[in-house]
């Protein structure tokens, strides 16, 4: 049976699933990677901002090549960055996470080089309540 060729009805969707099968057309999509390549390591910590706007805990430690959830269970959106404001080079794989909505979460990509990195609110900088640290050792 060709791939171009299938009768709609009951038994076409057995053989439609076949054809998709046979075509290449059955595998599903995979999510992208994101951020220069770097693919997300399994997740070693979570970061969590609060409802009341607190990140927490203030500090994680991770092994190199994991990666950081960031939770957000506040009301409004948040975009958590590597320091240093406004260049957020400390962690360039945190970038992936992007702007959090509230109630979502993301995970950051997978951090290589083991160092200190400080984390704050790209759009509120000076809020110590959202500023933190991740350790990757």
């Amino acid at each position: 049976m060709g791939c171009r060729k299938f009768v709609w009805g009951r038994a076409a969707i057995g053989a439609l699933a076949v054809c998709l099968a046979a075509c290449g057309g059955g595998s599903s999509p995979t999510a992208p990677s994101g951020g220069g390549g770097s693919g997300t390591g399994a997740v070693g910590a979570t970061l969590t901002i609060s409802a009341s706007g607190v990140i927490s805990p203030s500090q994680v430690t991770i092994a190199v090549g994991q990666s950081v959830m960031v939770v957000n269970n506040d009301s409004r959106a948040h975009q958590i960055a590597s320091d240093p404001h406004p260049l957020h080079t400390d962690c360039p794989p945190m970038s992936q996470l992007g702007t959090i909505g509230a109630g979502q979460s993301r995970t950051t990509g997978a951090l290589t080089t083991a160092r200190t990195c400080g984390v704050h609110d790209h759009d509120d900088p000076g809020n110590t309540n959202l500023q933190g640290r991740i350790v990757i050792q």
